[in-house]
């Protein structure tokens, strides 16, 4: 097995990443492509597979031993819940495609999770007991880690946050292709609103624009304010002795972490130790590494 080599899949919102890792963690190959989301899942997943044959004839001789995927939505054996708004996704069988199409075991995992994954197996949460692994990106959604175990939930959903409700009258959810926090505090959503102060409609702009602009600053730190109570009654729940934060708000840390801590310290009876995730912008990628060896184990 040290010779051998495992392909990781991440199938992002605009792209899907791919990367074969050998025993040692190191890459080996990797590729991106676009996802073109308005043709379809079907091609999306077509075109992927294209490429990870090819990645996988040019690792050379080495043995191929096993694929990890990483998706947005629920990934079940025979279709993804909760799927991302791609014609046709939530039909997919990732599983037995991957299989069949490159023959070796496979497993799927939700992005977020398998990025919680990779931060129990080779990041920042390995050795905690209990942690959580927080993404903030376009979307919102956390994964909770007890003894290097990635808890799922009786549904796959545990730690889908970007559902929580904001106010007790909240009307709209799942159920109406609503989540109601992150259409608030997501960064999708803080770029959307923060066009109003002169974004230009991504959560970058916005935190560029927060550092010198008064109006855009009072929105941002509104938008964390909420965001941040949301992170502390999970924490509140969970216990955890640590907490990662990965997505693309990391980018923004010395914004980002005096909002959630300032929340964190004041309401959680024992507060986490909050730090970047190791894999803070590939962590799905790296935990379809881990799925994928998890795969060749049999696990």
């Amino acid at each position: 097995m040290t010779d051998g080599f495992v392909l990781a899949v991440d199938f992002g919102g605009t792209k899907a990443g791919l990367a074969a890792f050998d025993a040692t963690g190191a890459v080996l190959a990797s590729e991106r492509l676009p996802i073109h989301a308005e043709r379809g899942a079907e091609q999306a997943v077509a075109r992927t597979i294209e490429v990870a044959r090819s990645l996988v004839a040019d690792v050379g001789d080495r043995t191929f031993l096993g694929c990890g995927v990483a998706s947005p939505g629920i990934v079940l054996r025979d279709r993804v819940l909760l799927a991302p708004n791609v014609p046709g996704w939530s039909e997919l069988r990732l599983q037995d495609t991957f299989e069949g199409a490159l023959g070796v075991p496979v497993l799927c995992a939700t992005d977020v999770k398998a990025a919680a994954l990779a931060e129990a197996r080779w990041g920042h949460l390995r050795g905690i007991h209990t942690g959580i692994h927080l993404n903030l990106g376009t979307g919102l959604a956390l994964g909770v880690v007890v003894d290097g175990v990635v808890l799922t939930g009786a549904h796959g959903a545990a730690g889908e946050i970007g559902y929580n409700l904001v106010v007790a009258g909240d009307r709209s959810g799942p159920h109406e292709g609503h989540a109601p926090l992150e259409e608030r505090a997501g960064g999708g959503a803080i770029g959307a609103r923060g066009r109003e102060f002169g974004g230009n409609g991504d959560a970058a702009s916005v935190f560029a624009l927060a550092r010198t602009e008064p109006a855009a600053g009072a929105f941002l730190q509104e938008a964390l304010g909420e965001l941040a109570v949301h992170v502390a009654n999970a924490a509140i729940l969970v216990d955890p002795a640590r907490i990662t934060v990965g997505g693309g708000m990391v980018r923004s840390w010395d914004v980002v972490l005096p909002a959630l801590k300032a929340v964190l310290d004041r309401a959680v009876p024992f507060p986490p130790e909050l730090t970047p995730a190791r894999f803070a912008q590939n962590g799905p990628l790296v935990g379809a590494a881990a799925l994928a060896w998890d795969a060749v184990r049999g696990e």
